[in-house]
């Protein structure tokens, strides 16, 4: 008997100081919280030992997941701390540490449809950084989590080399695998095409004698190499042909947009025959302006040059208009081809289509011709007229 009643003092004493002990911990403010009052010593030992259990035997302490022998009991797991200020708790939740509402602490939530067991993710607390979180790092700037991953800045290091080894070779012939490689690059952008262009090919109507002009190339070849045959000229119907010229051109792709070509010319017809080397370009210009030039030496010394260019506005899917310059330039008088230095003649036109199909287009429109300088001198000479007008009909057509 005297050694149950000393248990219970003990007892009595432990659930006295711990309140005590709860409000003097450093750092918690525990104004506004009502000190529990001790409980009556007149109590019976009844009622003291429902209010303060002893301690489980080791088969109840199993049922109820407690603490295994020898662990220190925290009494503190029952106290109330729903009086602490910051310390709500929501209703129904029960009153144990491990369940604690720490919603109002800076930085912490606690979801409250969370399930037992299931791992939340933890709030960035001011001053923590949890590894792997980048949002929380302190120190970290913009520019530095801006150049990270395909947000890094461009360089100038070279390309890495093209690989040299296939391992298909281990397996099979090389001699062979090398022939499938080629034959896979042509079928996938190593091509041979080819075009025949009839830009125009007309009947002009004039106050003098009526004539026909054509102008015309096809082409030959891949994306980056192509051979060129141009070809173009003009005549009278009651005077026959005045002049014809055909070229044959190697063309190299120097973007893609423009080739620059170099070759050889022949004059042909009535006129002195001469043989031009040549060199020049053809592309297409911003605007899709359809441009080419050339500067052609003869095998007599003569130097001459040409500028042409077009541009097709399409007015309807199927009705183009296309005006057109062509101007002619030479560095000295040739006289046999009754030609002056400096510009010797420019022709604007402008034509109206009708795409009957795209291959296949017959026009209508209107000419203008201009000679200048010392080749209108040599046109007067002859009782010719240093200006033209005609009115043209014709056909373009490609395949």
């Amino acid at each position: 008997m005297i050694r149950s009643r000393a248990a219970l003092a003990a007892i009595c004493l432990v659930a006295i100081t711990a309140p005590a002990a709860a409000q003097s911990m450093p750092g918690m403010d525990m104004s506004g919280v009502t000190t529990p009052k001790p409980p009556d010593k007149s109590e019976d030992t009844a009622a003291a030992k429902a209010k303060h259990p002893a301690k489980p035997t080791s088969s109840t302490a199993k049922q109820k997941g407690a603490a295994p022998k020898g662990a220190a009991i925290d009494d503190r797991n029952g106290m109330d701390h729903s009086a602490m200020p910051g310390m709500e708790m929501p209703a129904g939740t029960k009153p144990h540490a491990q369940d604690a509402d720490h919603s109002s602490m800076p930085g912490m939530t606690n979801s409250p449809s969370a399930e037992a067991g299931s791992q939340q993710p933890m709030q960035s607390m001011p001053g923590m950084q949890i590894p792997g979180d980048s949002s929380g790092m302190a120190g970290m700037s913009t520019e530095n989590a801006q150049q990270t991953g395909t947000a890094l800045e461009a360089g100038d290091a070279p390309a890495p080399a093209v690989p040299t080894d296939h391992a298909a070779d281990r397996a099979y012939p090389p001699q062979e695998m090398a022939m499938a490689r080629h034959h896979l690059q042509e079928h996938h952008g190593g091509e041979d095409f080819y075009q025949v262009l009839l830009n125009v090919a007309e009947v002009q109507f004039h106050n003098s004698d009526d004539g026909y002009r054509w102008a015309g190339q096809a082409w030959f070849g891949g994306d980056l190499h192509r051979l060129f045959v141009k070809t173009e000229g003009e005549g009278a119907f009651h005077n026959g042909l005045e002049s014809a010229e055909v070229q044959a051109l190697y063309s190299r792709a120097i973007g893609p947009y423009f080739y620059l070509q170099a070759g050889a010319r022949q004059d042909v017809g009535p006129s002195p025959k001469r043989t031009y080397a040549t060199a020049g370009f053809e592309g297409l210009a911003p605007e899709f302006f359809e441009v080419e030039g050339a500067a052609f030496l003869s095998n007599t010394g003569d130097l001459l040059a040409r500028l042409e260019g077009y541009y097709n506005q399409r007015i309807t899917q199927r009705l183009v208009l296309q005006p057109r310059v062509e101007l002619n330039f030479t560095a000295q008088n040739v006289r046999e081809n009754k030609l002056g230095s400096g510009l010797s003649n420019a022709e604007l036109g402008l034509r109206l289509r009708y795409e009957i199909r795209r291959e296949f287009a017959p026009y209508l429109g209107v000419s203008w011709n201009r000679t200048f300088g010392d080749t209108a001198e040599f046109v007067r000479s002859d009782g010719g007229s240093v200006t033209s007008f005609s009115v043209v009909a014709g056909i373009r057509a490609w395949f």
